[in-house]
């Protein structure tokens, strides 16, 4: 890094102003490096951690992201001097400095950028809508508050979470923030070593392409998660009801249990879950998958009146296949408050209607409890149903 823009941070700061910078030989500034070594501890720990971005900044991909995130800060005009005067600079150690002194309304957003661009095993999602994503504050706040609620459910962290929104060229950029478990460090503080507790967080990027109608997700964690993360997103920044069916997951709900009238549904008693019962069933041939039949029933007051209609019309059960099921649950959410009745829409082969707020999560442990959350299939699809997967 030139000694004249070194000068230029440091007297920023109000520090080294007795130093000649002009004197010194670029790279080797021992008069610079030996008032860095008297500097206070907490003073120069602010200051190495901004030299460290700096310095992977100083590259060709930091170079690409401070031009993208320029390019939505700046007009026209001033966007083409801005990169002209990069451009003229030595090299990329000078450009990223001088971004972070003179455009440091660019710097925030070139460092997510980078950081995105060195991340690997990014899953995507290629059929989601083409349409605008809600980057307003609420929006932002919505998906947080999802994320920390699916997290402190079922990991039992993320108590807090804060998204953070980007636009490069024609994708736009989201990191959230939730809160990981508290962890202990080994560290030195004011020349002693001991340890330290402190509250990290982990990190869940999203990258959606709207021309493109799809999600990039970057998270290190169970494979489990990457749906309910990726229905999160389209519920608060796509506002979907539901998300679309990914036509690459071969995960398949397992209905054929709910034929059976002496199917029970499997819940804890503290989740607050009263009853469940099947209102509605949609049959699908196994020999014409275009041949469908319906039955609904209501189940207030008899929770096997759906058993009951089937037997009524004699369907022949091997015939046919269950492709879509609506549950009727009662659950208490609040003491001294009447039950809320919820209903459950689940369709053959990974489409479900529940989200993944605190009163659905619950919803989903039922699910998983009873046997019929989605699992890798174990065996070849039968042709109707390998149709009926291709055709939803």
């Amino acid at each position: 890094m030139p000694n004249a823009l070194l000068a230029r941070y440091f007297h920023g700061r109000g520090l080294f102003g007795n130093l000649d910078f002009s004197t010194m030989k670029d790279t080797r500034p021992d008069e610079l490096f030996e008032a860095w070594l008297a500097l206070p501890d907490d003073q120069r720990k602010g200051m190495d951690a901004e030299f460290r971005d700096i310095f992977e900044m100083s590259c060709e991909k930091g170079f690409c992201a401070i031009r993208d995130e320029a390019g939505w800060q700046l007009e026209a005009e001033p966007y083409e001097e801005f990169v002209d005067k990069l451009a003229a600079l030595a090299n990329h150690y000078e450009r990223a400095m001088v971004t972070y002194l003179d455009h440091n309304e660019c710097w925030e957003g070139a460092t997510r950028f980078y950081h995105a661009d060195t991340l690997s095993y990014w899953r995507k999602r290629k059929n989601m809508p083409h349409q605008p994503a809600a980057v307003h504050e609420d929006d932002r706040r919505e998906l947080a508050d999802r994320i920390r609620t699916y997290f402190h459910h079922t990991e039992g962290r993320g108590n807090n979470c804060v998204v953070e929104a980007f636009r490069r060229g024609e994708r736009d950029y989201f990191f959230a923030y939730p809160e990981d478990y508290s962890q202990q460090s080994v560290e030195w503080v004011d020349g002693q070593l001991g340890r330290r507790p402190h509250n990290p967080a982990f990190e869940v990027v999203y990258i959606y392409t709207q021309n493109e109608g799809s999600l990039d997700l970057n998270y290190r964690g169970p494979r489990k998660s990457i749906e309910p993360l990726q229905a999160m997103f389209a519920s608060a920044i796509l506002k979907l009801n539901e998300l679309p069916t990914d036509p690459d997951d071969e995960r398949v709900y397992d209905l054929s249990p709910l034929l059976n009238r002496d199917f029970s549904f499997v819940y804890d008693v503290g989740s607050g879950i009263q009853t469940v019962a099947v209102k509605k069933l949609r049959l699908t041939s196994r020999l014409k998958k275009s041949n469908r039949i319906t039955l609904e029933a209501d189940a207030s007051g008899n929770s096997k009146a759906i058993y009951d209609l089937l037997d009524k019309i004699g369907v022949s059960l091997p015939l046919y296949y269950v492709t879509q099921v609506e549950l009727g649950a009662s659950v208490v959410v609040a003491a001294n408050k009447p039950s809320k009745s919820v209903t459950v829409r689940i369709t053959y082969p990974n489409s479900c209607s529940l989200k993944y707020d605190e009163l659905d999560l619950k919803l989903r442990d039922m699910l998983e409890a009873s046997g019929i959350e989605p699992k890798e299939p174990t065996e070849e699809l039968e042709p109707t149903e390998a149709a009926e997967v291709a055709e939803a």
